[in-house]
């Protein structure tokens, strides 16, 4: 498990580096730019239905199977290197068939997101895999980041694939499989913001947070790590900021509202905070 995490790690610093050089540079025109320091440590894992534990059982075995064969890393390569992401197409919903019904939120790049009628990303490609191992027919309902877990938790899907940060509030509505990411949240500025560049560690980034005061406003989607960063939470054990928090249905919404002049800051996971950066930079 611990080296799967360091492959990983390994993998997305080093195509990250040269993207986040290139976000922080004002000369190519760039809009926005990630701060390239993480502010937290999170693992993120799939969750099962409560009243499915032979599921979670299968499921944790499809889990470390595509670990150690090196499934997993390949399906990275897929949307951090130079490999080519497989389009997932989800069948529509029928109670008498066999199926495996997903839960996510696909505007989430790159573990879940949409481009015409198929489902792309990290979940989705796993998602089909643990459907084929299981002989299920695999749904995937697309719903806001929020009604996630909760659809899991009432029976409505059989588990939640949507770059679920374990907590401890989340594991008394379902039950976490294995963990398969290591992930953590970053902060995103315009291009030309200097606030943060004399930063070298975590805790520089912090202490500059935490003295912001509540006429500053921050960005993130609503339900995820980031909201609880800003306003804090005994959960994940964040003793929140002074700061406003400002919440979006997914961070390009707040990434756009901050290029817009309307936020500061958002703070949200590194990998979208990557991808969403790099893709409205990309725009003229």
């Amino acid at each position: 498990m611990k080296i799967a995490k360091r492959i990983l790690a390994a993998l997305l610093a080093v195509v990250l580096v040269g993207a986040v050089f290139a976000a922080c540079s004002k000369s190519d025109g760039a809009k926005v730019k990630v701060v390239d320091i993480e502010i937290t440590n999170e693992e993120y894992a799939f969750g099962v239905d409560k009243n499915q534990p032979e599921l979670l059982e299968k499921v944790n075995k499809v889990v470390a199977d595509i670990k150690s064969n090196g499934k997993l890393d390949e399906i990275c390569n897929h949307y951090f290197s130079d490999g080519e992401p497989v389009g997932i197409t989800t069948a529509a919903e029928d109670t008498s068939k066999e199926q495996l019904v997903v839960a996510t939120n696909a505007e989430f790049e790159p573990f879940e997101f949409k481009k015409g009628d198929q489902f792309y990303g990290i979940d989705m490609e796993i998602a089909k895999i643990i459907a084929d191992e299981l002989g299920l027919e695999l749904v995937i309902k697309d719903m806001k980041f929020e009604a996630v877990v909760t659809a899991v938790q009432q029976g409505k899907c059989d588990i939640a694939m949507a770059g679920l940060t374990v907590s401890p509030d989340r594991a008394e509505q379902v039950d976490f499989t294995e963990s398969y990411y290591a992930a953590s949240q970053k902060v995103v500025v315009k291009a030309d913001d200097t606030t943060f560049d004399a930063c070298q560690t975590a805790d520089d980034v912090s202490k500059i947070l935490n003295e912001l005061d509540a006429s500053v406003k921050i960005g993130g989607q609503n339900g995820t790590t980031g909201q609880a960063y800003v306003q804090g939470s005994e959960d994940l054990e964040f003793d929140g900021l002074k700061a406003e928090f400002v919440g979006y249905d997914n961070g390009s919404l707040a990434v756009q509202d901050l290029i817009n002049g309307n936020i500061d800051y958002v703070i949200i996971d590194a990998a979208p905070a990557q991808a969403i950066t790099t893709a409205i930079n990309a725009v003229a």
